[in-house]
This record gives C-alpha cells, structure tokens and sequence, in this order.
C-alpha cells in the first residue's frame, strides 16, 4: 500500500472545522443559486476561481459573502450535509463541528429552527453519508456580552441532540475586555455538562492559553500553537496532556506561521504535548483533512506510525462514546498492521 493511499484508507476525526468555513465548491454552488443576486459566483468554473486562497483579506472576503448566503435554517443543513459528503471521501468518520448560533441570531433565524435544522442534518450526514457529526458551539469573541448571553441561551434552551461542547473563537485580542462575560459563559455551559473546547494561542500568545485553562476550565484547546514561547505552559500541557487542535495549513494562510516548514507542530510533538490534526476552514484554505495529513508526511516526515498516532489521538481526544472510540482505534491498528 502507498503512503497517499494508507492516508487515504486511515479513519480519521475531524474536531477543528467551523460550519461557514467547511463549504466547499458544490456546497457554495447549492447556496448561491438558492440565493441569486450576491457577489458569489453562480457558476462552477467563476466560482472556483474566486474561491482560490490568494491571501488572509481575500479569506476573510470570501468568507463573509458564504456567510451571506446563510440565511435559513435550510442553509444552515446544507452546510452540515456538505462537510459529511466531503469528508466521506476522505476517510472522515466523525466530527465536531463548530457552529456560531449568534451569526444566525443576528439575520433572524429562530433559535428552534436553527436547531431542527442541525438535527436533521445530523441524522442524514450518518444516514447518507456514514459520518457522525456533532456540535460546538462557539462565541464569536470579538462580539462581547451579547454574544455570549445568545450563544449560552442557545446552548442551553434549544440544544440539538448532538450538542457536546462550548467554545469561542473570533479574534483573541479582543476577548480581555468582555472576560467576565466569557468567564461566566464557560462557567454555565460546563455547569450543563458541555465541554469547554476554546481557542487559544492562535493570533495571540500563551496568556490567552492560560486564560482558557483557568478562566474557562479548557478540556481541549483550539490551535494553542504560540504554546512554546512558555516553558511553564509547555510542562504543564505536557503534564496534563490537555489535547491540542492544531491545522497546519490554516495557521500559514492566516500568516500566524511564514512558511508551512516553519510550522511548530513538530515541536510541539517532540516536546510530549498532546497534538490532534484538523483543517480549520479546509475549503477556503485549499486543503482537507487528508491534505494535513499528506502535509505531515510530506513536509514533516511522519510515517505511517506517527500518522496512525495523530489519527488515535483524535480519536482519544474526541467526545465519542467509548465503545465507538475503541472501534475506531481497532480500524486504525489493523490498517497499520495490514498497510505498514
């Protein structure tokens, strides 16, 4: 068996992909021509050329006109459904997608509805395309109080079923000015048994990684990759093995690392830390999650071994039920027994 076609064959866990940022070409396709008449192309062959990553404005360009075409329960589903397909295809068995209610809130789609939709889209993504999708939902931290009083109320009062965890991202920098608000946001979620899975030490450096472990009681952390600029802080996410979701070529395109050969994950490895593999925003950074993984053997050297261990670590790191987690853990020991 090849290199590319054991990553292609190892199961996989997705646990850092946000919903407007899964789309993909024919996801995007679907939605412009449901909603004609925006900036986003209706055609296959404009839109992949403006879906091409150029550079970290163009992103966020491209990124608030999908946004746009979000507007419906409908969409919301669609979305869901769309990163089901394309992660079935690539050996993607499960995810924890990061949904941001307050987006939704703010064109006016009721809490309940949003809901039915990602029910609905959560029992057609197993049913049609294998893969079992959950939930994070996530406070867009640069939006302070309100935010986060309709992301918990979200969470709290309409969950869907398959709603496991909590979390924030946006832009770090902003978050110190509404800490309490998060800090009592956190608090209420893991008071109703979500999970805390924050970002941190993405844009900014390990005081905002601190902060998500003592501020919001962070059981897995979103990037964490300027962790290495504190000794303390490696010991101690060393010690705890408090899993980290790093996605190498997003931490590039968003210009947080130079040059893809320059990206720390690596290091965080040989220093004991606790690495997951994930893609972020996968479509409009021009990669998916297999991509990530061809980018560790290929720029980084990993093995089938040191692959089949990210793909574990996922797994041990995920919120599936433990009976599921052992049988993916089984697949994944037989691939490399078989593929090795």
């Amino acid at each position: 068996m090849t290199l590319d076609a054991f990553i292609d064959a190892l199961p996989k866990v997705e646990l850092h992909v946000h919903l407007v940022g899964s789309a993909s070409i024919p996801t995007v396709l679907e939605l412009s021509r449901r909603h004609p008449g925006s900036e986003v192309p209706t055609s296959e062959e404009e839109l992949r050329r403006y879906y091409t990553f150029r550079d970290f404005p163009h992103f966020a360009q491209i990124y608030r006109t999908v946004n746009s075409l979000v507007r419906e329960p409908e969409d919301v589903a669609t979305l869901v459904l769309g990163l089901a397909r394309d992660l079935s295809g690539q050996g993607g068995r499960y995810a924890e997608l990061q949904v941001t209610p307050y987006a939704h809130h703010i064109v006016g789609m009721p809490m309940r509805e949003v809901t039915e939709a990602l029910d609905l889209a959560a029992r057609r993504s197993l049913d049609e395309h294998g893969v079992e999708m959950t939930y994070i939902f996530d406070i867009p931290g640069e939006y302070g109080e309100e935010a986060a009083r309709i992301t918990v109320e979200h969470a709290l009062q309409e969950p869907p079923a398959a709603l496991v965890g909590f979390g924030i991202g946006g832009i770090e920098q902003e978050r110190v000015k509404y800490q309490a608000a998060y800090r009592d946001a956190f608090a209420a979620a893991r008071a109703a048994g979500l999970h805390s899975v924050p970002h941190g030490g993405e844009m900014s450096g390990p005081e905002t990684i601190w902060e998500v472990i003592e501020g919001y009681g962070a059981e897995r952390i979103g990037h964490g990759i300027n962790c290495l600029a504190d000794e303390r802080l490696v010991a101690h996410l060393r010690d705890t093995q408090l899993p980290l979701d790093v996605c190498p070529t997003s931490n590039v395109c968003t210009g947080q690392v130079a040059a893809i050969g320059d990206h720390p994950l690596p290091r965080m490895l040989e220093a004991g830390l606790y690495v997951t593999l994930n893609s972020d925003d996968p479509p409009m950074f021009g990669t998916t999650l297999a991509q990530e993984y061809r980018v560790a053997a290929g720029v980084f050297g990993f093995g089938r071994k040191e692959l089949a261990d990210l793909a574990r670590n996922g797994v041990q790191a995920s919120y599936l039920p433990g009976e599921r987690k052992q049988a993916l853990l089984k697949e994944i020991d037989d691939l490399l027994a078989t593929g090795a």
